[in-house]
């Protein structure tokens, strides 16, 4: 564990104009490393957005009003210029969020629970890193706030700047620890797939694409789901609240499943409170019924992925690779699934590559995987040809 000396932190005041943003950009321009982490209102609203963006250099931390201040050009060079480190805790979220609000795009990014995923640690959440590793607690209270209102209480404030103020110094030791472990190279890789990374589009597909447990479930009853998802996703876009609170995705597979068709058999499914019963019970009523009087040759199928076909010689070459990644992962205290998942694993078991270069033309293989397990992996292949 190390031990944080004091230093005098320069916290600047919430900036929430275009001239105090580029002050304190000022500020930093000298940095070769830059932390960074955002609140979102995601819990509280239909349609998410940033609320605040926080800035810190070992020295300097600051945070941006991005309800007041939408205009963030003036981030983007920082955000561009390969030259600085931008450091993230868990950047997957981050990313997509500053592309899609800000068309915000970045380059040389670190992310400092990938790295730590990579040294086999295991509590990876950063109230977690940061205790073992400085004996700092962080207050999480406010964690569930709803991060739209104004104005933020100065402890609030706090709070947001004390998840990015460590985060260079962070990003130092673990970078030095990976390059002792022989890892950078393999994080690096990824946080360029890191960055890269997009929020999914509204295409209009189906809503029950992407509802957990709508593949089990048959045309009739698919239909109605795809209603109930539709009418709650519109009452949360006139309510401006996230779907969830309107009715839970429990309360939904109920009542598709069920298809009650009065409001006396909706109470008796017990998938509504009396409130939301009394609120939303005869549209749900009238929603089902239309859904149930879909013409059959009009209802949803839900799409099968074309799986591999498995044949048994694959099915051992698989298990032998499963064995081999266990003892791989043990040895250099990763976790599996992180070295190579189990997706990849059946690919290769199947497409059975003799060779490095054949290996290479798989899909989905990274390169760091090719070239630290390329050989080992075609080694267990042959010992099952």
């Amino acid at each position: 564990m190390i031990s944080l000396s004091p230093h005098a932190f320069r916290l600047v005041p919430l900036i929430d104009t275009i001239s105090d943003l580029k002050k304190a950009l000022k500020s930093i321009e000298t940095e070769k490393r830059v932390g960074f982490d955002l609140e979102a209102d995601s819990m509280y609203h239909f349609s998410e957005k940033v609320c605040l963006l926080q800035v810190a250099s070992k020295n300097t931390a600051f945070a941006i009003d991005t309800l007041k201040l939408n205009d963030l050009s003036p981030l983007k060079p920082l955000f561009l210029n390969k030259d600085i480190i931008k450091v993230f805790h868990g950047a997957d979220y981050d990313v997509r969020s500053l592309f899609r609000d800000f068309g915000i795009e970045i380059r040389n990014l670190f992310d400092t629970e990938l790295a730590s995923r990579f040294l086999g640690i295991k509590e990876t959440g950063l109230e977690a890193v940061l205790r073992n590793r400085f004996d700092l607690k962080l207050e999480k209270k406010y964690q569930k706030k709803d991060w739209s209102e104004r104005p933020l209480s100065p402890d609030m404030l706090n709070y947001a700047l004390n998840d990015v103020r460590h985060l260079v110094l962070l990003s130092e030791i673990l970078e030095k620890e990976l390059v002792d472990a022989g890892r950078l190279d393999w994080v690096k890789e990824e946080c360029d797939i890191l960055c890269k990374v997009r929020p999914s589009d509204d295409n209009g597909e189906p809503l029950f694409l992407k509802f957990k447990g709508a593949g089990k479930l048959k045309p009739g009853t698919l239909a109605v789901l795809e209603a109930l998802l539709q009418f709650r996703k519109e009452t949360a876009r006139k309510k401006d609240r996230p779907p969830f609170k309107i009715m839970g995705n429990d309360s939904i597979l109920k009542l598709a499943e069920t298809k009650p068709d009065s409001l006396e058999k909706i109470r008796d499914t017990d998938a509504l409170s009396q409130k939301q019963a009394d609120i939303y019970g005869r549209d749900i009523v009238r929603i089902i019924g239309r859904a149930v009087r879909m013409p059959e040759n009009m209802l949803p199928v839900y799409p099968r992925e074309r799986f591999l076909r498995v044949s048994e010689s694959d099915s051992k070459r698989i298990e032998a690779l499963k064995k081999w990644r266990e003892k791989k992962a043990v040895k250099l205290k990763m976790d599996p699934g992180l070295l190579f998942n189990n997706s990849l694993i059946n690919v290769v078991g199947v497409k059975n590559p003799a060779t490095y270069e054949e290996m290479d033309a798989i899909s989905g293989i990274k390169n760091w995987q090719k070239r630290e397990l390329g050989d080992e992996i075609v080694s267990v292949l042959r010992q099952k040809r």
